[in-house]
C-alpha cells in the first residue's frame, strides 16, 4: 500500500510539472516556442532526427507494450485457485514431512500439488503468449501513423512511435493527436477531448499564444492538444513538445490502471470461482472434523481433509478459461484478424446484433464518378472542374469521394487547373453542416469560394444556379427539379454530391463558415459504390447464426435503401437521424427493434440507436472506420474496425480486420460461441463433479471406519482428472449450439448443479455398498481389504468423472449422437486406462492399491452404464424443464 501511495504521489507530482511546462509553451509566442524546441517550421532534418532518436524513447505508453515473456509467465500462476494449492501445500509439507516420524515422512502431497500448478500454469502461458505473439504479429501490420514537415522531404507520413519533440505535425480530422502539441496554425479545429476530461463538447483550438495560460486550467489551454485526444473537425499544423509517456497521457498511464470493465462472463466465472472456494471452505473443516471424530486419527484426518481440499479446487480454470481465448485469437489471427482484448470473442458469440456501416461493408468501397451533371441535367465537366479544385486542394481528410474526383479529372485531363489557382483558405468538413469549402485565387488575383458537399446542405446556402450559361433564381421549382434529379439518381443507388461557389468572399484572413451563403449551384456528381458480391452471402450466413444486420449511416436513404435491397436487407422501414432526434430512448428502443435501415445519421446517432439496442437485451456489435463511426465504436459490446480505417476508429475498437469483409465475421462469430461453450462445458462439469464429491465424502466419512480413499489416492484421481480435462479448448460444439447467441446466465449453474451432482454422488455409493457387502471390506482392521476398497473407489471414481465430460459436452447422446474431438477422446481413453492399470502396478502398490479381482470388472460395468444411462435419462427431463443444456 506505502508503494502504491509513493507511486500515485510521483505521477501527482509529475503531472503537476507537466502542466506547468505545457502552460508556459502556451505563453510563448511562436519564434520563442521554435527557438526552445531547437526546431523550425520548415521541420527538423536528418540530424536533428539522429540526434533526437537517441535522446527520446519511442513515442509510445509504457503499459501499452507487450508484457515481457516473464512477466506473462509469472501472471500465469497468479490466481485465487493457485494460491490455494500453494498455501495448502505448504500445510502438507509441514505436517507429512517435516512433522511426520523418520520412516513415514512423505512428499507425495506435495508433489502432485506441484505437477497440477505447473500444467494449469504452463499451458495457460503457451496459449496467452502464443497468441500475443500471433496477434502482435498482425499488429505490426496495422500502422498509426502521423503527417510530419521534416526538411529533406518535405510532408510524409511515418510511423506514429517515431515522432519526436520538435517534429511539426499536421493534424486534420479523423487524426488521434499523436502527441502533445502546441498549435502554430489552425483553421476551425475543434478537438475532443472527452478521452481526458470526460466532457463530450468539443473544444475549439486556436493557434495565438495564451500569456494567461498560467491562470488558466489545463484542458482548458486555448492551443495545447493532448495525445489520447481527436480531431473531429478542421486542420492544423501543430509543434509537438513531449512524446510517449513524457506527455500528460502517458503520465495518467502510469498512474492509472488500464484494464476495461469486466464483461458478464468475466464476473460470471469469477462468481464460479468463490462459489467453489466456499465450497471448499465449508466442506474441508466438516470432513476434517467428521473423520477424526469417527477414526480417531487426526493427523491422518488433516491429511485426507487437504486432499478433498485438493479436489474441490477447480485449478484448471484458469487454463481452460485462458486456453479458450488465446486459442480463439489464433484462429481468428489465421482469418487475418487482430484481437485487441482477448475477452471480446466472447462478446462475438453472444452478439445477436450487428450494426455497421453501408460503405466497404456491404459495398466495393471503390467509389467512381458515374455523371456530373449540370442543372439542367447534362452532362458537364465543367462541374467536374469545380469539384476537382475542391478535392485537390483541400487539406483535410481526403476521403474516397475526393480521390474518385480526382481519378476522373485525369481521366478527363483537367488536372492542369492546379497551376492555374493558388490556395488563400479553406473552410473543412464537418458533419454537422456536411459540406467543406476551398478558397482560391487565381492569376488576376480574384478569389473564388468553392463548396462541395450533400445536396440538402448545398441548397440550404444558395440563393442563385448557373443554369446553361446565365446565372437564374434558384426558385422553389428549381429546387424541386434538383431534389427530383438528385432524388432519380439516388434510386439508381448512386450518392450525389452537389457542387458549388461564390465569387469575391471575404477579404483574404477572415473566411469563416459565414461566407458559405448567397451561393451559385453548379451541379452534381453521381458516385457509385457498388454492392460486393459477398455481402448477400455473408448477410444470410450471420443470419443463420441468429444476428441481425442493421445498417447505420449518414448517407442518403435512396441510396442506402437500393444497397440494401441488392445485398438482402428488408427495406421496407427507414429511420432517418431527423427523426431519431426527435425520439424519447424509450420510443427509440422501440423503433430500433423494428428497424433495418438507418440512414442520414450523425455520429452521436449512431451511438444513441447502438444503446437503445442494448437497452431492449441485445449484445450489440458495430463494424465501422470512420471518425463518425468512433462513438458507435466505443459503446458497443464489440467494435469492429479495419486496418485501413481512420486513428480514431481503430482506438476505439476492440477488434481490427486486415480485410472489410461481413464473412470474416462469420467465422468470428462462430468462434466466440465455440469458446463460450466450452467454458461452459468445464464449468459445469466442475460444479457438478464437485457437488456430488462434496455428498461422496460426507457419507464415507460419516459411516465408514475407514477412509475410502488415501490422500495420496485422492491426489492421484484428482491429477488423473484435470489432465483428462485439458483438451477441453480443442472440443467440438454441436452446429444446434453453434446457431444461437450464447450469453452468460448465471441462474443455470446452481441448477445444473443440484440436478446432475448427486447423480454421481448416488453410483459412488452404489460403489460403497458393493465393496462393502460383496466384496467384505467392511473392517479398518484388514488393511488388504482396505487397499481393495479404496482400489474400486479409485476406479469406479474415475471412469464416472471422465465420463462425465462425454455426458455434459451435448445434450445429445454421447457417442452415438455427438461425438467429441479426436484431443477429447483420446486424453480421457488414456486417463480412463490409466486409472484401471494403476492398481495393478508397483507405482499403484507404493500408493496403498491393490490387483482387483476380474468379477469386479463386471460389477464396474454394470454401475458405470447404469450411471450413464441413469445421467441421460437425468439430462433428458433437465433439458425438457428447462429447455436449455450448456
Amino acid at each position: 500500500m506505502k508503494r502504491k501511495t509513493n507511486q500515485a504521489n510521483t505521477a501527482m507530482a509529475e503531472a503537476k510539472e507537466i502542466a506547468k511546462s505545457l502552460a508556459e509553451y502556451s505563453a510563448m509566442e511562436k519564434y520563442i516556442l521554435l527557438s526552445k524546441l531547437k526546431t523550425r517550421e520548415k521541420g527538423l532534418d536528418f540530424v536533428d532526427v539522429e540526434m533526437l532518436s537517441r535522446q527520446y524513447p519511442s513515442n509510445e505508453i509504457t503499459h501499452e507494450k507487450p508484457k515481457p515473456w516473464y512477466v506473462q509467465l509469472a501472471q500465469a500462476f497468479i490466481n485465487p485457485f493457485t494460491l490455494i494449492l500453494l498455501v495448502i501445500a505448504a500445510i502438507s509439507f509441514l505436517t507429512s514431512y517435516v512433522l511426520a516420524p523418520v520412516g513415514e515422512k512423505n512428499l507425495s502431497a506435495v508433489i502432485v500439488i506441484v505437477v497440477l500448478v505447473l500444467i494449469s500454469g504452463a499451458m495457460r502461458f503457451f496459449q496467452e503468449f502464443r497468441s500475443g505473439k500471433e496477434a502482435e504479429g498482425l499488429r505490426s501490420l496495422v500502422k498509426t501513423t502521423a503527417t510530419v514537415i521534416r526538411r529533406e522531404n518535405g510532408m510524409e507520413e511515418i510511423n506514429i512511435a517515431d515522432l519526436l519533440p520538435g517534429d511539426i505535425v499536421v493534424l486534420s480530422a479523423g487524426d488521434m493527436i499523436p502527441a502533445d502539441v502546441r498549435i502554430l496554425r489552425a483553421k476551425d479545429l475543434f478537438v475532443s477531448q472527452s478521452a481526458l476530461t470526460g466532457e463530450s463538447e468539443m473544444v475549439e483550438k486556436f493557434a495565438e499564444a495564451d500569456p494567461d495560460a498560467h491562470n488558466t486550467n489545463l484542458f482548458d489551454l486555448r492551443n495545447i492538444c493532448f495525445m489520447g485526444t481527436n480531431v473531429v473537425s478542421g486542420s492544423a499544423t501543430a509543434v509537438v513538445l513531449a512524446t510517449g509517456d513524457r506527455t500528460y497521457f502517458g503520465n495518467m498511464a502510469k498512474a492509472l490502471s488500464s484494464q476495461r470493465e469486466p464483461t458478464s462472463f468475466d464476473k460470471g466465472v469469477n462468481s464460479v470461482s468463490w462459489l467453489l472456494i466456499r465450497f471448499m471452505c465449508i466442506m474441508v473443516p466438516i470432513v476434517f472434523v467428521l473423520n477424526g471424530v469417527t477414526k480417531h486419527d487426526w493427523l491422518q484426518a488433516l491429511l485426507y481433509a487437504i486432499s478433498i481440499a485438493i479436489g474441490l479446487t477447480p485449478e484448471m480454470l484458469p487454463m481452460i478459461v485462458t486456453t479458450n481465448l488465446a486459442k480463439g485469437a489464433v484462429s481468428m489471427a489465421r482469418q487475418k484478424t487482430v484481437v485487441k482484448h482477448l475477452n471480446s470473442i466472447q462478446n462475438f458469440g453472444a452478439m445477436d446484433v450487428l450494426c455497421t456501416d453501408k460503405t466497404g461493408t456491404l459495398t466495393r468501397d471503390e467509389i467512381v464518378i458515374e455523371r456530373h451533371l449540370n442543372v439542367k441535367g447534362e452532362e458537364d465537366v465543367t462541374v467536374l472542374q469545380y469539384a476537382y479544385l475542391n478535392s485537390y486542394f483541400q487539406t483535410g481528410l481526403k476521403n474516397l469521394i475526393d480521390l474518385a474526383v480526382i481519378d476522373k479529372a485525369s481521366e478527363k485531363s483537367i488536372t492542369y487547373l492546379n497551376n492555374e489557382y493558388q490556395k488563400v483558405d479553406e473552410i473543412p468538413f464537418d458533419f454537422t453542416r456536411r459540406r467543406m469549402s476551398v478558397v482560391l485565387k487565381d492569376r488576376q488575383g480574384k478569389t473564388r469560394l468553392i463548396t462541395k458537399g450533400a445536396v440538402e446542405e448545398i441548397l440550404q446556402i444558395c440563393t442563385t444556379c448557373r443554369y446553361g450559361e446565365e446565372i437564374v433564381p434558384l426558385t422553389g421549382q428549381m429546387r424541386e427539379k434538383v431534389k427530383g434529379m438528385a432524388s432519380e439518381l439516388n434510386s439508381q443507388g448512386m450518392r450525389v454530391i452537389a457542387v458549388a461557389y461564390k465569387d469575391s468572399p471575404s477579404v483574404e484572413g477572415v473566411f469563416g463558415v459565414s461566407d458559405e451563403s448567397n451561393m451559385t449551384l453548379i451541379g452534381y456528381l453521381g458516385l457509385l459504390d457498388p454492392p460486393k458480391e459477398t455481402a448477400a452471402t455473408a448477410i444470410e450466413a450471420l443470419k443463420r447464426y441468429g444476428v441481425q444486420v442493421k445498417v447505420l449511416t449518414g448517407d442518403n436513404e435512396l441510396v442506402t435503401k437500393k444497397i440494401c435491397g441488392d445485398v438482402g436487407l428488408p427495406a421496407d422501414t427507414i429511420l432517418l437521424g431527423p427523426e431519431v432526434e426527435q425520439l424519447s430512448d424509450e420510443e427509440l428502443s422501440a423503433r430500433a427493434e423494428k428497424t433495418t435501415i438507418f440512414a442520414k445519421l450523425s455520429p452521436l446517432q449512431k451511438a444513441r440507436v447502438v444503446e437503445a439496442l442494448q437497452k431492449n437485451g441485445h449484445t450489440v456489435g458495430f463494424m465501422g472506420d470512420g471518425i463518425n463511426d468512433a462513438h458507435a465504436l466505443s459503446k458497443a459490446d464489440v467494435g469492429i474496425s479495419v486496418d485501413t480505417a481512420v486513428d480514431i476508429a481503430k482506438e476505439n475498437a476492440d477488434i481490427i480486420l486486415l480485410e472489410k469483409d461481413l464473412t470474416v465475421l462469420e467465422h468470428g462469430v462462430v468462434e466466440g460461441r465455440k469458446i463460450f461453450g466450452n467454458i461452459i462445458k468445464y464449468i459445469k462439469m466442475t460444479v457438478s463433479s464437485n457437488f456430488g464429491n462434496m455428498l461422496s465424502v460426507l457419507a464415507a466419512s460419516a459411516f465408514l471406519p475407514f477412509l475410502p480413499m488415501m490422500p495420496v489416492q485422492i491426489l492421484l484421481l484428482d491429477l488423473l482428472y484435470n489432465i483428462s480435462q485439458i483438451s477441453i479448448p480443442w472440443d467440438n460444439m454441436d452446429d444446434e449450439y453453434l446457431r444461437i447467441p450464447r450469453k452468460w446466465d448465471a441462474s443455470g449453474i446452481g441448477k445444473f448443479m443440484l440436478c446432475i451432482g448427486p447423480v454421481s454422488s448416488l453410483f459412488d455409493i452404489a460403489t460403497f455398498l458393493l465393496m462393502w457387502f460383496v466384496f467384505g471390506c467392511n473392517t479398518a482392521s484388514d488393511p488388504a481389504l482396505v487397499a481393495l476398497f479404496n482400489s474400486g473407489w479409485f476406479i469406479e471414481s474415475l471412469l464416472s468423472q471422465t465420463l462425465i465430460i462425454h455426458l455434459i459436452r451435448t445434450p445429445k447422446i454421447p457417442f452415438v449422437q455427438s461425438r467429441a474431438a479426436a484431443p477429447v477422446v483420446a486424453l480421457t481413453t488414456a486417463v480412463m486406462a490409466t486409472g484401471i492399470i494403476l492398481p495393478f502396478t508397483g507405482l499403484g502398490a507404493s500408493v496403498g492399491f491393490c490387483g482387483l479381482p476380474a468379477v469386479y470388472f463386471g460389477w464396474l460395468a454394470a454401475i458405470i452404464l447404469s450411471y450413464v444411462l441413469v445421467a441421460q435419462i437425468v439430462k433428458t427431463i433437465y433439458i425438457k424443464i428447462n429447455h436449455s443444456w450448456l
